[in-house]
């Protein structure tokens, strides 16, 4: 009996309407073949690309970037540990998540290999320096608390575990596993777009809230200090009188509430809500990348049957979870792609 469907069972797209055919006009060249696949691409790449764009101004951190940052970080930032890890960081995930954007292009993977090659090792490279920066500056990033630095360790560390798989992928010729480790490692670090859309609003409703935090007094001082007040008019003494007669060297800790009056108070709903932010940032992405996934396995099993071709050519033997069908985390088709035809494989696409 042959393998090859019958034609009823993929029916024509039929004839397609004004807007579709302009629509074609525009993707098709990019290498998309699938209407829905555009407008991801636009959305998410776009959103990456953006990003990356806007924040490259940031690349001077002495100024630029100092400039635009609270006080409490600053207050790290300029120490030497800290100015290393967050030089460190900004200089290469910048770069990094800029030229991803071209990696999911479907005509730059196919038609410009090798770039898409020496484009992807400058990436990998460039995000294993930019998380080793991300490690240096977490212990008082957004304060410092513990849900930060756990939140943080896990996205640095997810991030370099799945582009590594990315690579070890690649090199064993499993296009497949390749391109969901990528297309992980890269929604999953664009949670940090995703967590200023949150941070906002959280950081409005704990200001209602009359939440505190200790904050230490040097540092209330230097934040005034750092938008210009003069030390002889800087209210920290006045303020908080815990902080006594010299606020500017005192390492005692006050209670600060969070809210808008002061560099202090704005720091205070920063740090609260940094780590919650991150935290439903990173869900969300997690959770969709996996639905992506799971709703496009169509072009799993092309890549797969790809790869085995390719694995057999180079003299690779198939290992048991690549002959079951599974991925790195397990079972992810319930099609036998070992045994289906390339042109089927590219009719379910």
């Amino acid at each position: 009996m042959s393998n090859t469907p019958s034609k009823s069972a993929f029916p024509p797209r039929g004839n397609a309407n004004g807007f579709v055919s302009f629509s074609r006009k525009i993707y098709n060249p990019l290498g998309f073949k699938h209407g829905y696949n555009f407008p991801l691409f636009v959305i998410l790449v776009g959103a990456l690309l953006g990003f990356s764009l806007s924040r490259f101004m940031l690349l001077d951190v002495g100024g630029t970037f100092l400039k635009g940052t609270l006080p409490s970080e600053v207050y790290y930032y300029i120490q030497s540990r800290g100015r290393i890890g967050i030089t460190m960081h900004l200089g290469t995930i910048m770069p990094a998540a800029f030229l991803a954007c071209f990696q999911f292009v479907p005509v730059i993977r196919h038609k410009v290999i090798l770039f898409h090659r020496i484009n992807g090792y400058i990436i990998i490279l460039l995000l294993f320096v930019s998380n080793a920066g991300v490690f240096m500056i977490a212990r008082h990033a957004a304060g410092g608390h513990p849900h930060t630095q756990t939140i943080i360790g896990i996205l640095g560390t997810a991030t370099t575990i799945s582009v590594s798989l990315a690579y070890y992928n690649i090199k064993r010729l499993r296009i497949d596993r390749h391109r969901a480790w990528m297309l992980r490692t890269w929604v999953w670090a664009g949670s940090i777009i995703t967590l200023r859309l949150v941070l906002l609003p959280a950081m409005t409703i704990v200001d209602k809230m009359e939440f505190y935090e200790a904050q230490r007094c040097d540092k209330i001082f230097f934040g005034y200090d750092s938008v210009g007040v003069p030390a002889a008019h800087n209210p920290t003494a006045q303020l908080y009188p815990g902080c006594g007669s010299d606020p500017a060297t005192s390492k005692a800790h006050v209670a600060v509430p969070a809210g808008s009056a002061g560099p202090e108070n704005v720091s205070v709903g920063y740090n609260l809500t940094f780590g919650l932010a991150a935290f439903i940032a990173l869900v969300i992405h997690v959770v969709g990348v996996e639905v992506y996934l799971h709703v496009t396995p169509g072009e799993t099993e092309r890549l797969r049957v790809v790869s085995r071709e390719r694995r057999a050519k180079a003299g690779m033997e198939a290992d048991d979870t690549e002959r079951a069908g599974e991925d790195d985390f397990g079972k992810y088709s319930s099609i036998d792609a070992e045994s289906m035809p390339l042109g089927e494989v590219n009719s379910r696409r």
